[in-house]
């Protein structure tokens, strides 16, 4: 059981690779009489310690940080089975983000510049175990086209956005270099795309990898 049984608190985990941000997140929510932040992370991969460690009711992540991503930081939560409930807080507004990370347990999405005094009550409403979305996001979401890609074409097409040759993705995603050369091949038809750097910037564009 966290804390803010006993202090009537909601207690938050902001996660964000920007001091700045992670600043202003913290004053405008600490302003809330019932909003009290507990920890911050400049990482992805220390988020799920920091859940641990900390026990807050709601963490508050961004997209896009060193380490791993915040959808991947999101699902590891869950796996955890820890009681926290992960709000995404974004710049990146791409519905196939959106989809991918209430696929991975979030309980909300919004975007960076969503007024304070309303993303202290997205706060609350995730704490109370409601979903909240940005509707813009929603309609885009539901407008766009799904992500043709399948789970293990995401992990390859990931990998292949770093510039690295078969062999190293091969290493980095424990496939044959043949089986590597059939997904990327698979994932250019898909996409109708030039090459596997095209295929990359395509899907990132969608928000798919």
């Amino acid at each position: 059981m966290t804390q803010s049984a006993d202090t009537g608190n909601i207690r938050l985990l902001l996660a964000d690779d920007q001091d700045l941000v992670r600043g202003g997140l913290s004053a405008l929510l600490s302003l809330e009489p019932d909003l009290q932040v507990v920890a911050q992370v400049g990482r992805g991969d220390q988020v799920l310690a920091a859940v641990q460690d900390h026990r807050p009711d709601v963490a508050l992540v961004d997209i896009e940080m060193p380490g791993i991503d915040g959808i991947t930081a999101v699902q590891r939560i869950q796996e955890a089975g820890l009681s926290c409930r992960c709000l995404i807080v974004t710049t990146f507004g791409r519905p196939g983000y959106l989809r991918r990370a209430m696929d991975a347990g979030a309980y909300g999405f919004v975007v960076k510049d969503t007024p304070a005094e309303q993303l202290a009550q997205m706060v609350r409403r995730v704490a109370a175990g409601q979903r909240v979305v940005d509707p813009v996001l929603a309609a885009e979401s539901l407008a766009g086209s799904t992500n043709p890609l399948t789970l293990r074409e995401q992990e390859v097409l990931r990998s292949a956005a770093g510039g690295g040759s078969v062999k190293e993705i091969a290493a980095a995603v424990h496939l044959s270099q043949g089986t590597v050369r059939n997904h990327l091949s698979a994932i250019i038809g898909k996409l109708n795309a030039r090459n596997r750097h095209d295929a990359a910037r395509q899907a990132a564009e969608n928000g798919w990898i």
